[in-house]
């Protein structure tokens, strides 16, 4: 840790680097290839159940509930082994690594994720963003209320945030102040959230895909 670096910058994962709108459109026609429309209907709201009881995605603790719906379903193991298989660099946006590159050049790129231990680890792995970042990832249940621990882990001058959804942009600005610049990409399904955006202050920059930092003007923070 030592001395804080001049800036450090922040980039959250789904749908900020990685497109998960995709995985889970995947996600949902193996379910209703394997198991049918209902068992499929019945996973995401469980799913969702569950993002709202522990504040994080949890694909395969949904799925474990959803087993103990139907113990004697044969076929959950087909759900389990395409999530931890699950082609995740084929995901990671046009751009994403380029602009990972480029921003790199202010200073530490850091991945600060929401997500469990086990997926979230593992997706960001296998897309090749651990290695880009050089192995500096943070994952929290709620990174937005971790931003303490975010500064002893990287302390900074000055701070820029990478995310798709206000809310959590909002977070960050409100708690560092000027501090933090923060840079919202429109890309999915959070970013076009019109309750979420009437409901929050603009970004301090908007841009229509991550692939728009690999030529952002690095001069401007320097």
């Amino acid at each position: 840790m030592g001395s804080p670096s001049g800036t450090v910058v922040l980039f959250d994962v789904d749908n900020t680097l990685l497109d998960n709108d995709a995985v889970q459109h995947d996600l949902s026609q193996l379910l209703e290839r394997e198991l049918g429309p209902a068992a499929r209907d019945r996973y995401w709201s469980i799913f969702e159940a569950l993002r709202e009881q522990l504040g994080y995605a949890d694909y395969l603790g949904a799925l474990q509930r959803y087993r103990l719906e139907v113990p004697d379903e044969t076929r959950l193991p087909l759900v389990s082994t395409f999530l931890l298989e699950y082609p995740f660099a084929s995901r990671v946006y046009p751009g994403a690594l380029a602009a990972i590159e480029h921003m790199g050049q202010l200073g530490p790129t850091v991945i600060l994720s929401d997500g469990d231990v086990v997926m979230q680890p593992r997706k960001i792995r296998r897309a090749g963003l651990w290695d880009a970042v050089g192995g500096r990832v943070l994952i929290y249940i709620h990174k937005e209320q971790q931003l303490q621990a975010v500064e002893r882990a990287y302390p900074a001058r000055q701070y820029l945030m990478v995310d798709d959804k206000v809310r959590i942009l909002t977070a960050l600005k409100q708690h560092w102040g000027a501090r933090v610049t923060t840079i919202f990409p429109r890309q999915g399904h959070f970013a076009l959230d019109a309750a979420a955006l009437a409901a929050n202050p603009s970004p301090d920059l908007s841009i229509d895909g991550i692939g728009d930092l690999a030529s952002y003007d690095i001069g401007h923070h320097e």
